[in-house]
């Protein structure tokens, strides 16, 4: 994608195309406001009608789906790629730490040209390099270049993970985000659940590479799904970039104006000018018009272009983790999601090996774990919704983010405990059957949790929850890569009993980090918006 520019600033002859100071305050010439998420736009996507909101929601959650069948399509068949291609167990764990910390990290450049450029265009790129990584890992020759292409194919795959969830936060109220962050978090769920059966299924019929070619048709359909059926949610005016870019571009213009006073009358009103930072903190308020009428660009505006400082994702990045409260909620995630990438790894591994089972067999067992994930997720959903209504309820029609943490505690019961039965179900190679059983629990307990808290990273961060997402997926995946990293090493030394009573008790640290937001994050999150505005 090539780098978005500045757009050359017009000659003293053409003036009538630079944006005056009066086009940017446009935007705030009035009395009332309102936070930056209920800004009024043209075409608001809140406003859409529910057909065409179900139809943006089935083509994020398709392609998160088939996004989420790349990463573990492939664990069924991994004892048959280590023969073909000759390679070891650790090169085989490359494969699949390499396309983690890849999907984690590479939404940090995803989201922040999203929050510039739009939604779709980020899609479509996506989209086709998904496409190709997948061409090139079905003709794979060695493992190296297996290894090189699974990084590539996260970095295509990984953009609609990260973004999908702002595409929401775009058209749905945030009382309305737990249900449909449920359902729409039930698709890449399915992909887990289903990538295993699939990618044995494909490996025992034809080989390993039938797996790539699955997901290759199945990017194509993603891509014409985007081009064709995917309306453009992004609106500028309530996105804290482009804001920032705007004051960037007036206070440029002002300085053209001072150099050509011969040729452009400057009236200066003898206001003191404000920094570019302070406006920016500024700016997550917004004035609006008493009667709520449809903002339209002011003249010039239309033609701003940002330049590569404007989608620079580290300011947003570092910003989000200057809060406790996204720190704690980022880790504990991160912790969840990187246990459950170490169990369908570990879990894979020891019914090949210990159970004798074929790639297809693992992957019906693994679909437990993601039935599980799947009610967890719907029924989570629907549960943090209800409960958010009745402490909103309760506290005279008003709400702040963290209510949606409270629904999360119900889940929290039964993680630890699951995860203690799957360990020694395994240690002592009890009947498949239990082992199903304790992978369906973990799977609801986990995503039920994780559901939540996702939802309150989006509720917490307005303005940036495209960013606050992307950075969540940067911590799933960095850990996610140290998880699948040791998983094998720990295994071999502890075994599947002393392996997983280990992460049940991380996982306990993890429900704490959840409670102790529950009960500070408000206090938190006021505090780091009282020190944004504050600094120079």
């Amino acid at each position: 994608m090539a780098s978005p520019t500045v757009a050359k600033a017009p000659s003293v002859s053409e003036p009538k195309t630079l944006p005056q100071k009066s086009d940017v305050e446009a935007f705030a010439d009035t009395n009332d406001t309102v936070d930056i998420e209920h800004v009024p736009v043209n075409d608001d996507p809140r406003q859409w009608s529910r057909t065409r909101k179900m139809v943006t929601l089935c083509i994020v959650s398709l392609a998160t789906m088939v996004s989420a069948l790349a990463s573990n399509i492939q664990n069924p068949s991994n004892f048959l790629i280590e023969e073909d291609l000759h390679a070891t167990s650790s090169q085989i764990s490359w494969t699949l730490a390499a396309f983690q910390l890849i999907q984690g990290n590479f939404p940090l450049l995803w989201s922040a040209a999203s929050e510039t450029k739009g939604r779709k265009p980020v899609y479509l790129v996506a989209s086709a390099i998904f496409v190709v990584g997948n061409v090139a890992l079905a003709l794979s020759k060695t493992i190296e270049v297996m290894i090189g292409m699974r990084a590539l194919q996260a970095a295509g795959s990984c953009a609609v993970m990260a973004i999908s969830a702002a595409t929401l936060a775009d058209i749905y109220e945030p009382h309305e985000r737990g249900t449909m962050m449920g359902i729409f978090y039930a698709a890449p769920l399915l992909g887990p659940a289903l990538g295993p059966i699939i990618g044995g299924s494909l490996s025992q019929a034809f080989s390993w590479r039938a797996s790539f070619y699955f997901l290759l048709i199945c990017g194509g359909v993603v891509f014409l799904s985007f081009l064709i059926l995917f309306k453009d949610t992004y609106r500028r005016e309530r996105s804290l970039t482009y804001r920032s870019a705007l004051q960037r571009l007036l206070n440029s213009s002002e300085s053209v104006q001072g150099s050509s006073e011969s040729a452009i009358a400057v009236h200066e009103s003898g206001k003191d000018r404000t920094s570019v930072k302070d406006t920016e903190k500024q700016l997550q308020l917004l004035n609006v018009p008493n009667d709520n009428s449809v903002v339209t660009s002011p003249p010039g505006l239309d033609n701003v272009r940002l330049s590569i400082k404007d989608i620079n994702p580290f300011p947003p990045y570092f910003r989000i983790l200057s809060r406790k409260n996204n720190v704690l909620i980022l880790t504990a995630n991160g912790l969840v999601f990187g246990f459950t990438y170490c169990l369908s790894y570990t879990c894979a591994s020891t019914l090949a090996n210990v159970y004798g089972y074929n790639a297809f067999s693992v992957g019906l067992v693994l679909l437990c774990l993601g039935v599980g994930s799947i009610a967890g997720s719907v029924i989570g959903g629907c549960w943090s919704d209800r409960v958010l209504a009745k402490m909103m309820e309760a506290n005279g029609g008003k709400w702040y983010a963290e209510m949606r943490l409270e629904s999360s505690t119900l889940g929290m019961l039964w993680l630890p405990p699951s995860v203690v039965g799957y360990a020694w179900v395994c240690e002592k190679h009890v009947n498949v059957a239990v082992i199903c059983i304790m992978l369906v629990l973990i799977g609801f307990s986990s995503i039920w949790m994780y559901t939540s808290t996702l939802a309150y990273l989006v509720d917490a961060n307005p303005g940036r929850s495209c960013t606050a997402v992307a950075t969540n997926s940067s911590f799933r995946g960095s850990l996610a890569f140290l998880s699948v990293m040791v998983a094998v090493p720990l295994q071999d030394a502890l075994g599947d009993g002393g392996l997983y009573t280990v992460w049940a008790g991380v996982l306990v640290v993890t429900e704490l980090l959840v409670i102790l937001v529950l009960r500070k994050g408000e206090s938190w999150r006021r505090e780091g918006e009282e020190r944004e505005l504050n600094t120079k």
